[in-house]
C-alpha cells in the first residue's frame, strides 16, 4: 500500500526556513572560496576549510529543517543518527574537495567543471544519505529520471556559484552567487522529495505508540544536535569574515598607511644635472685617485 506523503506540512514556513540557512551557508563559504584566492599559501588551506565547513553545514541544515515538514500520514518518522551525520561529514569533505581543486587551480574551465561536479554530488549525495538514515514503516523507492534531474540541478549550481565567487568582484555579485546556489540546492532538495515513493510495510498487529517500536531518534530530539554544531559553523565563519578587511569587496586586504607618513617623509636622494661643474668636485676621494692614476700613465 502506498502511503500519503506530505511535504510542506507547516506550509511555505520549511521551504522558506531551509532556503535562508541554505543562502546563509553559501554566502559565507563562496566568500571565503573568494577570500582565499588573494590570500598567502599557508593562509589559504584555512580560508576554504571554512568555506567548505560553511557550505556544507548550510546545505545539510537546509535539508534537516525541509525534513521537519516531510510526514507521512500512515506512520511515524525517527532518524538513525550515525547516518544522518554521516551526511553532513560526506558533504563537508566533498564540498572541500570541489571548493580546494577551484582554490588552487583558479577560474580555469577544467577546474571549474571538476569542482563543480564533485561540489554537486557531495550536495546530492548528503541528501540521499539522510533519506536513507529514515526510519518509519515504510520502504522507499525513487524515480530514476527525478534522481538524475536533481543531481544535474547540484551540479549545475555548483559549477555556476563556484564560476561568480572566482570570476566576479563586489558585494551583489556575491550575493547573486550564494541566492543562486540556495535556489538550486534547495530546488535539488524538493526534486529528490518529489521523485521518492513510499509503500507501507505495517506490521500485522499495529501497537498503540508506533513510534516506540520505531529505531532511531524523534524529530524532537534530534533538532538540538542537529542546529547546534552547524549553527557553530556559521557563526565562526561569520565572525572571521566580519573582522577581515576584504571580506565584503573579495579584495585582498591593504596594510594601514603609518600615522605619521606626512609628518616624517621619507627623504629622496637628490640628482644634479651632468654638466653641473661642481659634481666632479664631490666624487669621492678613491674615484679621484684612479682618475690622477690613469691620466699620468698615458
Amino acid at each position: 500500500m502506498q502511503g500519503t506523503v506530505d511535504g510542506f506540512t507547516y506550509g511555505l514556513v520549511t521551504p522558506v526556513a531551509a532556503f535562508l540557512m541554505a543562502a546563509l551557508g553559501a554566502a559565507l563559504g563562496l566568500r571565503c572560496t573568494t577570500r582565499s584566492l588573494h590570500a598567502t599559501r599557508s593562509c589559504r588551506v584555512g580560508w576554504l576549510a571554512l568555506g567548505s565547513l560553511s557550505i556544507g553545514s548550510g546545505v545539510w541544515t537546509m535539508h534537516f529543517v525541509a525534513m521537519t515538514g516531510f510526514t507521512v500520514q500512515e506512520t511515524p518518522i525517527s532518524y538513525d543518527k550515525p547516518l544522518t551525520f554521516a551526511g553532513l561529514a560526506v558533504a563537508v569533505v566533498m564540498i572541500g574537495i570541489g571548493i580546494f581543486i577551484v582554490g588552487y587551480r583558479g577560474a580555469t574551465r577544467m577546474a571549474l567543471i571538476t569542482g563543480g561536479t564533485i561540489t554537486g554530488l557531495g550536495i546530492a549525495s548528503m541528501h540521499y544519505l539522510g533519506m536513507a538514515g529514515m526510519r518509519m514503516a515504510a520502504r522507499f523507492a525513487y524515480d530514476t529520471p527525478l534522481v538524475v534531474l536533481s543531481v544535474l540541478i547540484a551540479g549545475c549550481a555548483a559549477t555556476g556559484a563556484l564560476w561568480a565567487a572566482v570570476t566576479l568582484r563586489g558585494a551583489l555579485s556575491g550575493l547573486g552567487a550564494s541566492v543562486l546556489m540556495a535556489v538550486a540546492v534547495t530546488g535539488m532538495h524538493y526534486t529528490g522529495m518529489a521523485a521518492l515513493d513510499v509503500h507501507l510495510h505495517l506490521p500485522p498487529t499495529l501497537p498503540s505508540d508506533l513510534s516506540a517500536v520505531l529505531p532511531g531518534d524523534r524529530p524532537a530530539e534530534m533538532i538540538g544536535p542537529m542546529l547546534v554544531g552547524p549553527g557553530c559553523f556559521l557563526l565562526l565563519a561569520a565572525v572571521v569574515l566580519l573582522f577581515d578587511p576584504g571580506a565584503v569587496t573579495g579584495e585582498p586586504g591593504k596594510a594601514p598607511r603609518p600615522r605619521n607618513h606626512r609628518d616624517h617623509p621619507v627623504p629622496q636622494a637628490r640628482r644634479r644635472p651632468r654638466n653641473d661643474p661642481h659634481a666632479r668636485d664631490r666624487r669621492p676621494r678613491s674615484t679621484a685617485r684612479e682618475g690622477a692614476r690613469r691620466a699620468r700613465y698615458r
